[in-house]
């Protein structure tokens, strides 16, 4: 039971990965509390994390709040009938002895079990705590930097993306991120893909980077985000590790792309900041002096 456990959890973690999704690593939260019991309120620990954070990402679930379905029938809340309950594990303390296939006799102290949970928004009559609103500290330049692009920013949900067919940015809740910087390293990183519209720098990646092309757009966006994050003194993590095996096939079947990665990165950086009211000003002053 326990290797198949294992192996089970391991096989989902892979297919996240090899289709190019890290879920828990993102720089937001789908509410302000980390995946918790509804019963204990403790905190899920360890594995158990990624395997609800993957849950949650794959169902589109807002609520960090979960409970097998005897304990939300003991809270009053019934589980939709149909839904699919989350695989979790848990380490009982126990003492005994098994023996092995080649005859050996061996001590164990505890033994894997594994239950289903189901989360809030799987269930019927469960009315949430209030939760308090987080106080977010706008940084100014950014957002006179982010308005005057004019780019259509939007904000909810639980993902953060540019839209090429909407020419949009959808953002998370400002809120929902863990941090001030959090937030403006994930907007910058965006601001980038929008750079790259055709309407706008109309950047061509298949020449180079041919059938990986969209790993060399990630990785122009993150070194964009990178750079702007130096520029206006951003301590953003730039973490997009379900990248990571994307670019580094890139960087090895080329060793001159991190080169046109990081040209064409500046130049989505550059122009990101001429909408920034120092720049714009810079310009205009530069202009007058040479009339």
């Amino acid at each position: 039971m326990s290797a198949l456990i294992y192996q089970q959890v391991t096989d989902t973690i892979i297919q996240q990965l090899e289709s190019g999704a890290a879920p828990w690593v993102k720089e937001w939260n789908s509410s302000s509390s980390a995946d918790h019991n509804a019963i204990s309120g403790k905190a899920y620990q360890g594995i158990n994390t990624i395997i609800l954070g993957m849950s949650a990402a794959t169902n589109g679930f807002k609520s960090n709040t979960w409970a097998t379905y005897k304990q939300w029938a003991e809270k009053g809340a019934q589980v939709l009938k149909g839904t699919k309950g989350t695989t979790i594990i848990f380490y009982s303390p126990i003492k005994g002895t098994k023996v092995t296939a080649s005859g050996e006799e061996k001590t164990y102290h505890y033994v894997l079990k594994s239950y289903s949970v189901f989360n809030a928004d799987q269930v019927t009559g469960y009315v949430a705590p209030i939760a308090l609103v987080k106080t977010f500290n706008s940084i100014a330049a950014l957002e006179a930097l982010a308005a005057n692009t004019g780019a259509d920013i939007k904000h909810g949900g639980d993902k953060a993306f540019f839209s090429p067919s909407g020419d949009f940015i959808q953002m998370p809740n400002k809120g929902d991120f863990s941090s001030e910087p959090a937030y403006y390293a994930t907007l910058l990183h965006e601001l980038a893909h929008w750079s790259g519209a055709e309407s706008r720098l109309g950047r061509d990646l298949s020449g180079r980077f041919g059938n990986e092309a969209y790993a060399a757009e990630e990785l122009v966006a993150e070194l964009s985000a990178a750079f702007l994050c130096a520029e206006y003194q951003i301590n953003g993590d730039l973490r997009h590790a379900g990248y990571i095996q994307s670019w580094l096939k890139v960087l090895k079947n080329d060793n001159k792309a991190i080169f046109k990665a990081a040209a064409l990165a500046q130049k989505a950086a550059d122009y990101i900041k001429t909408f920034s009211t120092e720049e714009a000003a810079a310009i205009e002053e530069s202009e007058l002096i040479e009339a």
